[in-house]
């Protein structure tokens, strides 16, 4: 039945222009990878953001393993991590061979707390081993603490890169999400802003390491005739024809940054008088792509938890999500440091406990949202008003 039709949490979004790109690649026989559209689509993403460069890779993940490369990043060095992230962000340390360190959030915008920064950069320059390099992550389209977060990387000297894999089209002051520290990645995976279906970009100021990265995502192939390698390299470059559908979503990005903006802006409308219910902040001066609509639900106040909306969301063919588990509590990094907010509160872990991702994506429509509005309303209201009788006892 039409009324079950299916709502994700965030599905592709085609801008109908992806084909025009397509048929060139296969007019001129560019299908294998590189070729022109990947060249303009480095050079259209770079304008947009404001950065010197920009590489094409085959995923944000592949982005980030090229950027602590080019770091220097090896076996024995710490990065400094975001904790409230996906284990993308983090996976490419272990593969270079490095040791994580996980920061904790702040409630300002969920991101890195520049606190736990400090403190974790105080007590590595007491152990005498200050981390190779940070790694920021840009949470659902809210950009971190920028400021606070380079001027403390900037005393130590120690090179920051910012994953703005969630983040393409925000602001922070003016500026373009992604194009602050020394790298910056984007992710166009299926579900992100804009998609190629699977793929990421590098950006930077440096020209010179971007070419670097080039040679190290096309295996490492040294200038001869014949095949010579003299260093790792890595099969991490974009395909041609899937640059030509992220030159097409990038033509509408603006637009869908609107769109997911909007949708943010109806659930608040709908949901925002429940006692309990907190949207993700929006920080003075930022402008957030909105990528997913993320909330908290206040459990002295919502006698309901997030895993149980999902399961009734789920009950009506509507697709929602936790928030982020933070990868200091992931089994995969058991053991490595961690420095929280403060001595009083892990911010990360009780995001994780109480937030929920609603479907954000920038073609539901606004019946489809309505869907959402009316189960969501249905179970919070009934739940406050349990509680308010005392007749809710949660088991």
């Amino acid at each position: 039945m039409i009324e079950n039709k299916r709502i994700f949490l965030s599905s592709p979004h085609m801008s109908g222009n992806e084909q025009k790109y397509i048929n060139e690649a296969f007019d001129t026989n560019w299908i294998a990878p590189l070729g022109p559209n990947v060249n303009a689509f480095e050079a259209e993403l770079a304008a947009y953001v404001g950065t010197a460069g920009a590489a094409a890779t085959s995923s944000g993940t592949a982005a980030i393993h090229l950027a602590l490369e080019l770091l220097g990043v090896g076996q024995g060095d710490t990065v400094f991590c975001s904790s409230l992230t996906f284990v993308a962000s983090a996976n490419p340390i272990l593969y270079a061979g490095a040791e994580p360190v996980f920061i904790d959030s702040e409630e300002e915008t969920w991101n890195m707390s520049p606190v736990a920064l400090a403190c974790a950069f105080e007590d590595a320059l007491a152990r005498r081993q200050l981390p190779k390099a940070v790694i920021v992550v840009n949470l659902y389209g809210q950009s971190a603490k920028m400021d606070e977060l380079m001027a403390i990387c900037e005393r130590y000297e120690v090179p920051l890169i910012e994953d703005a894999a969630e983040s393409l089209g925000s602001l922070y002051k003016g500026k373009k999400s992604g194009s602050f520290g020394h790298f910056g990645i984007y992710s166009f995976n299926g579900n992100k802003i804009i998609t190629t279906s699977g793929g990421g970009m590098l950006v930077s100021n440096d020209l010179d390491a971007l070419d670097r990265s080039r040679f190290l995502a096309t295996q490492a192939r040294d200038a001869a005739k014949h095949y010579q390698h003299s260093t790792v390299g890595y099969n991490y470059r974009m395909s041609n024809i899937l640059a030509g559908v992220g030159r097409a979503q990038l033509e509408v990005l603006d637009d869908r940054v609107q769109a997911r903006r909007d949708v943010f802006d109806r659930y608040v409308q709908a949901l925002g008088d429940i006692e309990g219910v907190h949207f993700m902040p929006e920080l003075e001066g930022t402008y957030s792509n909105r990528w997913l609509t993320a909330l908290t639900l206040d459990p002295e106040v919502i006698m309901i938890t997030p895993y149980e909306l999902i399961d009734l969301l789920e009950e009506e063919n509507i697709e929602a999500r936790p928030v982020w588990k933070p990868l200091h509590l992931q089994p995969l990094f058991e053991g490595c440091r961690f420095y929280p907010h403060s001595i009083d509160e892990v911010v990360s872990e009780r995001l994780f406990a109480e937030g929920l991702c609603l479907p954000s994506g920038s073609n539901m429509t606004v019946e489809e949202q309505g869907r959402v509005v009316g189960v969501l309303r249905k179970h919070l209201v009934s739940s406050n008003s349990m509680k308010s009788e005392g007749a809710f006892h949660r088991v």
